[in-house]
């Protein structure tokens, strides 16, 4: 790790003296998020190194937080895979921390851990940079959300189950410091990379039995009937991603998505997550008659187990495999000590007459809980040169 010194005066969480900012390997890194203190701090997948072999077009840097500059010799405190994209025509970059840093956001003094990365950036050419803060912002339960769904009602006319007392204070440090959060402070998601509202489901404390017991009505009718009709439910490799894919497909045509991802953007993903650390990602397969209806894939870092995309047929829906894949990825999320499965996005709406609130609909089934996230941030780096050049990075993505 090359040394970047946190201005004099500052003192890191773990109280061991100043802490220092600089390249690590990707050994190191995997290694702090495989420790105790790294799984504390909830790492996603998309910070993970590996995450920097899926992403074409990016250049990547893994950076960590620590106590000593010696390559080796310290130990990690907080870790954030960087990806660069270069300004058409300049020598300069647009920094991107997809859900990163990981870092103990719950440390009043976010100097102490911004300030370094933002500097070391800026040396690096950097105009702007994103990034996604690990807090939660507002969380509904399921049960609170189900009975205020009507025509032109959002998430924001419900009364939040929860407001994280956290998140409130990180958003406010942000915004003190001159980031913006995109897309607003409303309900608006389309400033981000990354989806704003989730769907988790606690895992931690809980047995088979109330995960079961936890799901709707409808959820265990579809679950058993999936039985009853002779679904099977196996895990499937790399050979199955062609038939993922073209399910997926039908799926975006049928749910008026689009990805825009090729079958050979998951092959890398397959291959760059399970090389890391084998069974990283998993592709589940749901089979009927010797057909495969369904795929959903899997991916688990430290505490947490997400599902991360869902493709099904347009053909023998009655015999519900999506239903029977999730609560055998349930089931497999908490065999495995998972803390939380998190279903990834849902919308903001709770208009049934929307096309996107089917989504939401069917997670809720599952018993779990809308969240708000931080969402992502943004902030040129200082200067009037970084402020036109962020303007021009903005004009040029709008334009692809």
């Amino acid at each position: 790790m090359s040394a970047l010194l946190v201005p004099p005066g500052r003192v890191p969480p773990t109280g061991k003296g100043p802490m220092y900012l600089g390249p690590v390997t990707p050994e190191a890194y995997r290694d702090f998020l495989a420790s105790p203190a790294g799984r504390a701090l909830g790492p996603g997948f998309l910070q993970c190194p590996s995450w920097a072999d899926v992403k074409e077009g990016w250049r990547a840097r893994l950076l960590g937080w620590g106590t000593d500059p010696g390559p080796g010799s310290g130990t990690l405190s907080g870790a954030a895979l960087v990806l660069l994209r270069q300004l058409p025509g300049t020598r300069r970059y647009f920094a991107y921390l997809p859900e990163g840093p990981v870092a103990d956001w719950s440390d009043p003094d976010i100097d102490v851990w911004l300030t370094p990365l933002l500097d070391r950036l800026r040396d690096a050419g950097v105009f702007a940079v994103r990034i996604g803060p690990s807090p939660a912002f507002r969380r509904w339960d399921a049960a609170a959300l189900k009975p205020h769904a009507g025509p032109g009602r959002r998430l924001r006319d419900v009364l939040a189950s929860e407001v994280d007392p956290l998140g409130t204070a990180v958003a406010e440090r942000l915004r003190a410091r001159g980031w913006r959060r995109c897309g607003g402070d409303g309900a608006a998601e389309d400033g981000d990379a990354q989806p704003r509202h989730v769907f988790r489901v606690p895992l931690a404390g809980r047995t088979a039995e109330q995960l079961w017991s936890g799901l709707n009505q409808e959820w265990r009718r579809n679950v058993r009937r999936a039985r009853k009709e002779g679904v099977e439910v196996v895990v499937g490799s790399a050979a199955e991603l062609p038939d993922f894919y073209r399910l997926l497909g039908l799926t975006e045509r049928r749910d008026g998505f689009r990805l825009g991802r090729s079958l050979a953007y998951y092959e890398r993903q397959y291959a760059a997550l399970n090389r890391e650390e084998p069974g990283r990602m998993k592709l589940y397969l749901a089979r009927h008659r010797g057909e495969i209806l369904a795929a959903h894939t899997m991916i688990t870092v430290g505490g947490k187990v997400w599902y991360q995309t869902g493709a099904s047929a347009d053909h023998r829906r009655e015999v519900r495999p999506s239903n029977a894949l999730q609560w055998r990825m349930l089931q497999d999320a908490h065999a495995l000590g998972a803390d939380v499965y998190d279903m990834r996005g849902v919308p903001s709406t709770l208009d049934p007459a929307e096309r996107a609130y089917g989504l939401l609909r069917w997670k809720l089934g599952t018993g779990g809980q809308v969240v708000e996230t931080l969402g992502e941030w943004e902030r040129p780096l200082g200067g009037t040169a970084n402020q036109t050049l962020y303007r021009a990075f903005q004009a040029y993505l709008s334009r692809r």
